[in-house]
């Protein structure tokens, strides 16, 4: 049972195609995959308007560090992850161009370039570390990189202070000039990653599906049964798991909808594309999502932005009603600096479930955390502030065995965020030596 089939292939019923995870038989191996090593994942996890850097900042460095009060969440996962202090985006600073902190330290978080201060269509800044990623190794799976956020993108108007919203809303850039929208409807996300690909059929086959009261799931557990009766006892269960991950999602995505309809009708408006009114569940649906698009191959590069930077929502979840970035200008105000803290913390249980989602899965040679590198962090340091230096900076996974976790890592004062990409995209097997301010590899990781 080494054969290789295009785990796309294998399960298909009536507008489904359902990926397999990676399977020791082989079946669940891409056919541009020639050994049976585990592919590298990159994914890039993007909070606005900074953090209360006090309760951030671990006060020592090294394996044995205190978590703070906002990363405590992550003490099941401590072994995991590093936190990264000492990293700048010194292009997110005005550099002369007067007010605009928010859309610059969104656009140049992951590209290390200077926005062109314009609210019209000459935008331009730089290609980001994600898409140099997925260029190179993007033609190996179905999607050459995934764009998550739980706010829709604006890619015209002034969203701040002369920026184009463009900056504010897409830390993804194929190019200088264009900036990669990203999807923040669940259910969307779901039937691209689990749909035939083609809209119209997806359209019609989600109505049929609708009208049996079925799941895509349905549609392909004949398939499943047989597929289950080749495979060892060990695949066996990984598939099972895998596929009652998807139905799970799916239940959820149905469960949304249901009190969204419910609330339209309550409201007399018309209803939205089943987005979350709970924002820890929709950041953890889309987190889910990102993480079964990650185990089945389907990309192994991906960007989630939990909210576009200078977002002014209020966190009601957690009974604050005053909006994010308002908040996070708490000229230290009492109140106002505990709700930073708070919606700082709240940001990093939702990290911390999709961490702890990554490392249940069972990979080649580990979990699928293990076989990843995942940065979570933003281009703000102290929202206060608006400075971008010393920038809030997690990085997860193993690299594989490569990186050794659970440090505080104190790189030296305005290190360039950029040679952190330059480290990571060396480790994906990618060959750059540049990458917007980058003066090289960041040294002691790997």
């Amino acid at each position: 049972m080494n054969r290789r089939v295009p785990r796309r292939e294998v399960l298909k019923g009536i507008g489904a195609a359902v990926a397999l995870p990676t399977l020791e038989s082989g079946l669940g191996l891409s056919p541009l995959v020639q050994s049976a090593e585990a592919p590298k994942r990159l994914a890039f996890l993007f909070v606005p308007n900074g953090v209360h850097y006090p309760e951030w900042k671990p006060t020592a460095t090294g394996a044995d560090y205190e978590l703070t009060s906002i990363l405590e969440p992550l003490a099941p996962v401590k072994k995991n992850f590093s936190v990264l202090t000492g990293l700048a985006q010194r292009n997110a600073a005005a550099l002369g161009d007067g007010p605009g902190d928010h859309a610059r330290s969104a656009a140049a978080w992951l590209t290390g370039v200077h926005p062109k201060k314009t609210a019209g269509s000459d935008i331009s800044v730089g290609i980001s570390a994600d898409q140099v990623a997925a260029e190179a190794v993007g033609g190996a799976t179905k999607f050459r990189s995934l764009e998550l956020g739980c706010e829709r993108s604006a890619m015209a108007g002034n969203c701040d202070s002369g920026y184009s919203c463009a900056y504010s809303s897409s830390v993804s850039w194929r190019g200088p000039t264009t900036p990669v929208a990203k999807e923040t409807s669940p259910r969307l996300v779901f039937e691209r990653l689990f749909g035939s690909g083609d809209a119209v059929e997806q359209a019609q086959n989600r109505a049929q599906r609708n009208e049996l009261r079925k799941s895509i799931l349905d549609f392909v557990l004949e398939d499943a049964k047989g597929l289950s009766k080749k495979l060892g006892a060990k695949d066996q269960m990984k598939l099972d798991e895998y596929l009652t991950s998807v139905r799970e999602i799916e239940q959820r995505l149905d469960k949304a909808e249901t009190a969204e309809a419910q609330q339209v009708l309550a409201a007399a408006t018309a209803p939205g594309r089943a987005i979350p009114r709970d924002r820890g569940e929709h950041i953890r649906l889309m987190g889910d999502m990102m993480i079964l698009a990650l185990q089945a191959d389907l990309t192994r590069v991906t960007t989630f932005m939990f909210a576009n930077e200078g977002s002014n929502r209020p966190y009601r979840e957690i009974n604050i009603s005053e909006g994010h970035h308002s908040i996070s200008h708490h000229g230290n105000e009492k109140t106002k600096v505990e709700n930073k803290r708070r919606i700082d913390r709240y940001h990093v249980e939702q990290l911390a479930y999709i961490l702890g989602q990554m490392d249940a899965i069972e990979d080649v040679n580990g979990s699928l955390l293990d076989n990843s590198m995942v940065v979570y962090g933003g281009g703000i340091s102290d929202g206060n502030r608006h400075n971008h230096n010393d920038l809030p900076i997690l990085l997860a996974g193993k690299a594989g065995g490569k990186m050794k976790q659970g440090q505080h890592y104190q790189f030296a004062p305005n290190t360039p965020m950029n040679n952190l990409y330059l480290s990571l995209l060396d480790w994906m097997g990618v060959d750059c030596e540049q990458l917007g301010d980058s003066t090289g590899k960041l040294q002691g990781l790997f």
